[in-house]
């Protein structure tokens, strides 16, 4: 690991000599996440641009780690930078709740919990891909949306999301009927640990965030503006959901 160190320790000097002593997947991701915060950064103050350098920076170590993959972090990196210009302060990869969650950040003493989705399906799902995403989001709101004050999901453009209705109501407004059709959801994919009614309940989703990670933007969009989206998308295409 002493390339790594190395590298990550550098004071000076090429960091592009620097990198060929990286093992090949590091460097890869060293490029890509350095590539992404030069052009996120060109239109920060100096400030804003030290803190998403030492966000990219912990993210280079972690990946170092093998604890994050490139495309979470450049995902993180690209959020942070709207969320650091609307004046939170921002942490990636945060500890809270006994979880770790992708962005954590703070403004006025209010804080925000992000999950990223990808909209990944493993190979085990193959036969079930929309069942599968669909439990996987109610999972993620359900376990994190009651860990701060607020709580948004960060999508690419090209993932159609399935958000659960119940979700877009407050948590005293969600019938009995519906907590258990969620959770009957969640507990045929997760039951280690399973989600709980009580979490389902006091969950809540305030933001969806659509990161276009080609353009470097972010759209910030209300719940149930992307809910309806999304729905009458697939039903173009005959799905049903």
């Amino acid at each position: 690991m002493a390339g790594q160190d190395h590298y990550l320790n550098k004071s000076g000097g090429s960091a592009e000599v620097e990198l060929v002593s990286l093992p090949p997947k590091l460097r890869k991701f060293v490029r890509d996440i350095e590539d992404a915060f030069l052009r996120l950064s060109q239109d920060l103050p100096p400030e804003l641009k030290a803190e998403l350098e030492a966000l990219k920076d912990k993210l280079i170590w972690l990946k170092a780690e093998g604890k994050v993959k490139i495309n979470h972090s450049v995902m993180e990196l690209v959020c942070a930078k709207e969320l650091l210009a609307m004046g939170y302060s921002v942490d990636v990869e945060h500890e809270i709740g006994g979880l770790v969650c992708d962005v954590y950040a703070e403004l006025d003493g209010r804080g925000l919990v992000v999950e990223i989705e990808t909209g990944f399906v493993p190979p085990e799902h193959a036969l079930d891909p929309m069942c599968y995403c669909k439990a996987r989001i109610a999972s993620k709101i359900a376990r994190y949306g009651s860990l701060s004050d607020g709580f948004a999901l960060a999508l690419p453009p090209h993932y159609v999301a399935l958000v659960p209705a119940p979700f877009l109501v407050p948590g005293d407004d969600r019938s009995e009927e519906d907590l258990l059709e969620i959770k009957e959801l969640c507990d045929y994919y997760y039951h280690n640990p399973p989600v709980s009614l009580d979490e389902i309940r006091s969950a809540r989703l305030d933001w969806v965030l659509i990161i276009d990670v080609d353009n470097l933007a972010v759209k910030i969009m209300d719940p149930r503006s992307y809910r309806e989206a999304s729905l009458r998308f697939l039903r173009s295409l005959g799905q049903t959901t």
